[in-house]
């Protein structure tokens, strides 16, 4: 995952990488194949255009309770929007048969105030 306002490419960005917990690393009260060890953190009551593709193969990025899903595909870039009305942390999966390790891509988004996600964004700038 990648955060920018791309206003310019001095600025610095927000990158991170996100993967399944494992179920030897699964901790009370995390789902099993849908927790993730980093969350992508968005702002609620705010605009957010996402700007999705794939190195590799066809994905499909979707989480159903946000009313989104995007097809991620290699060479092109797709765009949607989502606007989260509530805190919370939402789950979706990767919703297009892509390879051996299909099952195993799961999407956690945590729906913060804006204060918060700016705290998270500000301790996680490159």
């Amino acid at each position: 995952y990648e955060c920018s306002d791309y206003t310019s490419s001095e600025e610095p960005s927000l990158t991170f990488e996100s993967y399944m917990i494992t179920d030897d690393d699964l901790e009370a009260g995390q789902l099993r194949l849908l927790d993730v060890d980093n969350r992508v953190v968005v702002p609620v009551k705010t605009n957010i255009r996402m700007l999705i593709t794939s190195a590799d193969v066809l994905h499909s990025w979707a989480v159903p309770s946000l009313g989104v899903k995007c097809d991620a595909v290699p060479g092109r870039l797709n765009r949607t929007s989502i606007f989260v009305a509530r805190e919370g942390v939402y789950y979706g999966q990767c919703s297009e048969l892509c390879g051996t390790n299909h099952a195993f891509m799961p999407i956690a988004i945590e729906a913060v105030s804006i204060d918060a996600y700016a705290h998270w964004a500000w301790t996680h700038l490159d």
